[in-house]
């Protein structure tokens, strides 16, 4: 079960409990499962008893007991207990877990860099009209919003305020029309607008280069200042785009290093790697793999909010999560290469491949080499 269907589980039991007349509260649109932290236990979290409680004049705890109940009968779930005020901790079966990791490394390698597009053959969708101001950062966010909406199956182009009319289009997937061309009767028109760069930082934003100047307009949220200091450029773990790219590079390096040593990347089962039955805790991949699972939701998200940050955060989680798997990829010191080994590096690759689509998105250089 993925973080995604065990999401969906979680609100099934939230309707089902409403219709059942246990709760009287309005149904939420979607439920957030991650994984547990400080004084939690189990495989998965979950903070909806509490977002629940007061609309359903209840107890928090009162909540989580109501779900609680139906959570355990629940075919792939081992048990759920309540912690704290009220938060719903929960344990998959472990074959069941284990199977949700193979089928999603499998899909992401099946998927390549398009892992978490949607329809996109564009048949049928309105046609999106990007209005950006002839500024760094509208064009650049605009720029993206033009390959995150194809991704989703819409097409867009991009008008700049200011710019003479009819001198052309270009539209697909990746590029965008910088031109000042009439909207036509059944475009959608939306006008991007995020805080245009500080006539002080336009400077220091060209010494940036490309690739970090682009990640310094766009990983800030719209509504948030650009910085276009030095920080990005720093080859250190404090600089969230070189963790990033590192990731990303390390991924590759170490299939390099596989293939010298005979073996290659399958999905398959990831043990040995504080796995739950022999710690008691969540294994250190689960970030990891809720964070490849969630990429297609954040994907549709940034599309639809015209907010590329959430892309560029969401990779920067991605790359977080991976560190801890790095060091067990290759086998040591005399160690043969096992089933074990193969299914890591399926997973590390699948990690750098997802990071490498989102950095394709973001319009940002992935090196294999770094």
């Amino acid at each position: 079960m993925t973080p995604v269907e065990l999401s969906h589980t979680v609100l099934h039991a939230v309707r089902r409990a409403v219709d059942a007349g246990e709760l009287s509260v309005s149904v939420p649109e979607r439920v957030v499962v991650k994984p547990p932290g400080p004084g939690g236990c189990g495989d998965y979290a979950t903070t909806v008893a509490l977002q629940l409680a007061r609309p359903a004049g209840q107890s928090a705890l009162r909540v989580a007991g109501v779900l609680r109940d139906r959570l355990v009968l629940v075919d792939g779930i081992r048990d759920v207990s309540v912690t704290g005020p009220g938060f719903l901790n929960i344990s998959l079966r472990e074959d069941r877990a284990d199977a949700a990791s193979v089928r999603l490394v499998s899909d992401i390698l099946r998927s390549g860099e398009r892992y978490g597009y949607g329809d996109d053959s564009g048949a049928g969708s309105p046609r999106v009209l990007l209005r950006c101001a002839a500024e760094p950062r509208a064009l650049a966010v605009g720029d993206v919003l033009v390959r995150l909406l194809a991704a989703q199956g819409t097409r867009a182009r991009i008008e700049i305020a200011g710019e003479g009319k009819g001198e052309g289009e270009r539209e697909g997937e990746g590029q965008s029309d910088r031109r000042g061309s009439a909207p036509d009767a059944d475009d959608r028109v939306i006008d991007v607008r995020p805080l245009p760069v500080a006539p002080d930082d336009r400077d220091a934003l060209l010494l940036l280069g490309h690739d970090a100047g682009r990640w310094a307009l766009l990983y800030p949220a719209g509504r948030d200042r650009v910085r276009a200091g030095d920080e990005h450029l720093a080859q250190r773990e404090s600089n969230p785009l070189f963790r990033v790219r590192y990731a990303h590079a390390r991924t590759r390096a170490l299939l390099r290093n596989a293939a010298d040593l005979g073996f290659a990347p399958a999905p398959g089962h990831i043990d040995s790697i504080g796995h739950p039955a022999a710690t008691g805790r969540t294994r250190t991949t689960d970030p990891l793999l809720t964070a490849l699972a969630d990429h297609p939701r954040v994907l549709a998200q940034a599309a639809a909010h015209r907010a590329p940050d959430r892309l560029a955060r969401q990779l920067v989680a991605v790359a977080d999560g991976l560190w801890p798997l790095l060091p067990t990829v290759l086998p040591v010191g005399e160690e043969k290469p096992s089933a074990a080994h193969r299914a890591r590096l399926a997973l590390a690759e699948a990690a750098g491949t997802v990071l490498a689509g989102g950095l394709s998105l973001l319009g940002i250089d992935a090196p294999d080499h770094l």
